[in-house]
């Protein structure tokens, strides 16, 4: 056995490690409130003094250099907290801190557990932090990633240093990624490996041997840095194009990860590992003195740095781990941590988010520069395209192409005429080229050239509105003019919804960015791209529109956003002045003021009523007036709605709005009175006798004779068919379902039919919450002869109709929960949950009642939170009062959820009492309310 004394070897003197007294000070509070090194030290010395072997050495570090740590973490979070965007003071001093602790680590392992008073050559180890760690930024819960670099093969006693270490820095609960390699290791490692290669370009010297690392940073940069720079520069643009790919290919998701989203840090690492890597620069601001950036550029460039070093280490303090997605919850806990209010009709939240995607711009707009940078000293390849392209683009004066970029060729010719501030992007698009950096710079520099003259020049009117309408992709131009605030400037009042973030799960873009989406869409139904998913938005352009009305319209829809007033009725006020500056006539400019009040209009029609109610029709068609503007907001619906992001649009919607307008227009020019349920009655049963023509006479005559008038205008003939069948000899303790498949609404459609009672349609409503399927249409009929024939139609959680092999579960769940086998109240408690990440949202619940939308129900509209046991709950509350359901549409915007049910009393009349209405409204609350305490709602 090894004697205590020879194993714990002490050092010659009490003097402090050169690493370790390095106390900086720029970090977010004083160092030696974050590590203390004389104190640490000297409890170190006396704690060890005290050791008899190896693992009192390791468990007395350990023990004090844990509580070190916790108290160093705890002082700069609480600095942190006092000085919420001060991110590179805050990552430095967690990065420092952590320094400190493996220097000590190290100091303990060489000096007290493995001393080796003479070395050899060979014998020599220095530490090196790469990656995050040798850039010297470092969250709270970020990784640990060193390099042990040793001179040849390594040795026993360096072996021993390393495990040694290792323990005590997992003992610490440290995440490390570690490796030991020589010198000609790394060098050959990062020829094969661009990950090893990039995190060796930010290598620092930690402690130990100094010279072994100089060494490394030579060789790397002779042997291979200096010969490979394109290279590494393409390895490194491919990897980010994957990384976007991967992280939804969009700046503006709603969730982003702060970290490898399109315009996150990773970004911003990428351009500088990539500066260090052709340049050999120490710092960013070493780009300026290399004409990559100017001044300006860099002040950017710092600023959205900071903050988004901020925003990542306020996730892993409130998250407790390390974690870098801006989910919904956690975007409430930053802004609220970094002191954003509720102010001027939008929350907290909703302010912060907007100053992240402004950052997130600015990134990308470095991005551009740098990319191009690199092209000039041609350092970077062009793109194949932008060599394709090279000879066809001609530029007129005062521009030039560089780099097959539009770009300024005399500054002073081109400021010379303020126009030009418009002209430029109506030349872009002309030669089909994009903007050069140059010119962008210009642009962005010189925005108060755009003034009050020039907004209402009427040359500059007719620019713009050419850019809209002229060159088939106005979107180019409109989200090039808007990252370098041309948009705000020339129509400022546009300004305040730029990267104005909707805090709800349904859109998924800022405000500004879906505007640009929406008309993204206009131009892909006018390039007859849409043909087939979009039949009449396609048609009504083919048979011609007024084109700038509905530009404008789009343009404008929702700039009203982001304050407390109603964004309609808001946008239409703006749009009252805005309309006429950009040149639109006196009537044109009516008409994009009614679109804009009314642009919801058609949508809550669709989505929220029962269209095959002729009084739904009627109140539409009434509002809309003629068929000019009944053509514009249906395209301009049909564009709003594809604008929310992926998916939001689906076939369920396109028949939605498809029925109604065609509705709508047979009303508008046949004549409202010819919309009544008795010819509608009639059309349907004409249309069932044709369909069930093999039928017997008899058996026809039972069916046609069976059903209210209700029955068959709210039904489609496809499901009028498989109720016959359905219905066709049934008996009283019969439960028929049919199941199938509904393309033309991206849903599953599921007919029951089975003796009535009272109650029915709510344990209907609560098994389909037991499989998970989200009800998106219902309606339910009783027949003269007391049976119920209910239709339902569902989708997965992903908006889609069951797979065939998942029918035979909801079959088979449904039958038990109608035979009363399963108690749904009982079975949907532990299924009826809000995720923890959705739990941020507000929704105030707004129930009304409504008496003249139908003829013979009473309409009653739940707008609240959604949750997967909600409907339910409605449908329960109003079976244990008496009401009658005869159908209800459900409209899912998101977390909110707007229920409609058309109902009657027991006695079949509407609900006129306002003290019934009152109470039933009463009820309905207190459901929706104890239904999401159980769910788990904020």
């Amino acid at each position: 056995m090894t004697q205590p004394q020879e194993v714990l070897a002490s050092p010659d003197s009490d003097a402090v490690p050169t690493e370790l007294s390095n106390t900086p000070d720029n970090l977010i509070c004083p160092a030696s409130e974050v590590f203390d090194t004389p104190v640490v030290l000297a409890e170190l010395r006396a704690a060890l003094a005290e050791c008899t072997s190896e693992k009192d050495v390791r468990l007395a570090t350990v023990r004090l250099l844990r509580q070190t740590r916790a108290d160093g973490m705890a002082r700069i979070a609480r600095a942190f907290l006092e000085a919420p965007f001060q991110g590179h003071t805050t990552t430095r001093a967690y990065s420092w801190l952590t320094d400190q602790i493996v220097r000590t680590v190290l100091f303990v392992a060489t000096e007290h557990l493995h001393r080796l008073p003479n070395p050899t050559e060979g014998e020599r180890l220095s530490l090196i932090a790469v990656g995050g760690s040798g850039r010297g930024e470092m969250a709270p819960f970020s990784d640990v990633d060193l390099l042990f670099l040793t001179p040849y093969k390594i040795t026993p006693w360096a072996e021993s240093v390393i495990e040694s270490m290792l323990y005590m820095l997992w003992d610490l609960k440290l995440k490390v990624g570690h490796a030991s390699r020589t010198v000609k290791d790394c060098v050959r490692l990062a020829r094969e490996d661009y990950t090893i290669r990039t995190s060796l370009v930010e290598y620092r010297h930690l402690a130990g041997d100094e010279a072994l690392a100089k060494e490394l940073g030579e060789r790397l940069w002779e042997d291979l840095f200096k010969s490979t720079a394109s290279d590494f520069i393409e390895a490194k643009l491919e990897e980010r194009a994957e990384r976007h790919r991967k992280q939804g290919g969009q700046r503006y998701v709603v969730e982003p990860n702060v970290k490898e989203g399109k315009g996150g840090l990773r970004d911003l690492q990428s351009l500088f590992w990539i500066a260090k890597y052709v340049n050999g620069v120490k710092n960013a601001a070493e780009l300026v003195d290399l004409k990559v950036f100017s001044a300006e550029e860099y002040d950017t460039f710092k600023k959205a740095e900071e903050f988004l070093w901020a925003v990542r280490c306020h996730i892993h303090l409130i998250a407790g781990r390390a974690t870098d997605q801006l989910t919904f919850d956690v975007q409430v806990d930053v802004a609220a941590a970094m002191q954003y209010t509720d102010h001027g009709g939008r929350r907290g939240v909703e302010h912060f988010m907007q100053d992240y995607f402004r950052m997130a711009t600015h990134v990308g707009e470095l991005t551009r520069i740098f990319l191009t940078a690199l092209e000039a000293n041609h350092t970077k390849a062009e793109p194949m395209l932008v060599r394709l392209l090279k000879r066809k683009a001609k530029a007129k004066a005062p521009y030039a192409i560089k780099q097959n970029r539009l770009t300024i060729a005399d500054t002073d010719a081109f400021f010379a005429d303020k126009l030009n501030m418009l002209r430029i992007f109506e030349e872009a698009l002309r030669t089909g080229t994009l903007l050069h950096p140059d010119a962008m710079r210009l642009i962005a520099a010189n925005l108060e050239v755009i003034d009050e003259d020039m907004r209402n020049n009427k040359e500059a009117r007719r620019l713009f509105i050419g850019l809209l309408l002229k060159h088939g992709n106005p979107e180019r131009a409109l989200r090039r003019m808007n990252e370098l605030g041309v948009l705000a400037a020339f129509i400022p009042e546009f300004a305040p919804i730029v990267a104005m973030m909707q805090f709800n799960m349904y859109h998924h873009y800022t405000v500004d960015e879906h505007t640009i989406q929406v008309i993204s869409n206009l131009a892909q139904i006018e390039r007859k791209e849409l043909i087939e998913e979009l039949p009449v938005a396609s048609g009504i352009l083919e048979r011609g529109v007024n084109r700038r009305v509905l530009y404008v319209a789009l343009l404008l829809h929702d700039i009203g956003k982001g304050r407390p007033e109603d964004h309609s009725i808001l946008g239409a006020q703006i749009a009252r002045r805005v309309a006429p500056r950009l040149g639109l006539n006196k009537k044109e400019c009516e008409t994009v003021e009614w679109l804009i009040r009314y642009h919801l209009l058609m949508s809550d029609v669709a989505q929220k009523r029962d269209i095959s109610e002729p009084r739904t029709v009627r109140g539409f068609a009434n509002a809309v007036k003629s068929v000019e503007r009944l053509d514009l907001l249906t395209v301009l619906t049909v564009c709003d709605i594809r604008g929310v992001g992926p998916g939001t649009w689906n076939n369920w919607k396109a028949v939605l709005l498809r029925n109604l307008y065609k509705a709508t227009k047979a009303a508008l020019e046949t004549g409202l009175e010819d919309l009544n349920r008795e010819s509608q009655e009639v059309e349907a049963k004409r249309m069932l006798r044709a369909e069930l023509s093999h039928w017997s006479a008899k058996d026809l005559k039972t069916e046609i004779g069976r059903h209210y008038g209700p029955y068959w205008q709210g039904l489609p003939l496809s499901a009028q068919t498989v109720f016959a069948k359905l219905l066709h000899e049934i008996k009283d303790d019969e439960i028929k379902i049919d199941l199938m498949l509904d393309e033309d609404r991206d849903a599953t459609r599921a007919c029951f039919a089975m003796v009535d009672h009272p109650g029915l349609f709510s344990r209907m409503t609560g098994a389909l919450a037991l499989v998970g399927a989200n009800i998106v249409d219902a309606r339910t009929y009783t027949s003269k002869d007391g049976y119920a024939t209910a239709v339902f139609w569902v989708q997965d959680n992903d908006g889609n109709p069951y797979e065939a092999a998942r029918l035979p579960r909801l079959r088979k769940m449904i039958e038990r929960t109608l035979k009363g086998e399963v108690v749904a109240r009982e079975a949907l408690k532990d299924k009826d949950k809000i995720k923890k990440r959705e739990r941020a949202f507000r929704v105030p619940t707004n129930i009304s009642f409504d008496n003249d939308g139908s003829e013979i129900y009473t309409i009653i509209e739940v707008d609240t939170r959604d949750r997967p046991g909600l409907l339910y709950d409605l449908t329960r509350t109003l079976a244990d009062n008496s009401v009658y359901i005869a159908s209800a549409v459900i409209a899912t915007y998101g977390e909110q959820v707007v229920d409609t049910f058309y109902v009657k009393d027991i006695v079949g009349l509407k609900y006129y009492s306002e003290s019934k209405r009152a109470s039933l409204e009463r009820k309905l609350r207190e459901a929706i309310s104890q239904g999401a305490e159980r769910a788990g709602a904020a």
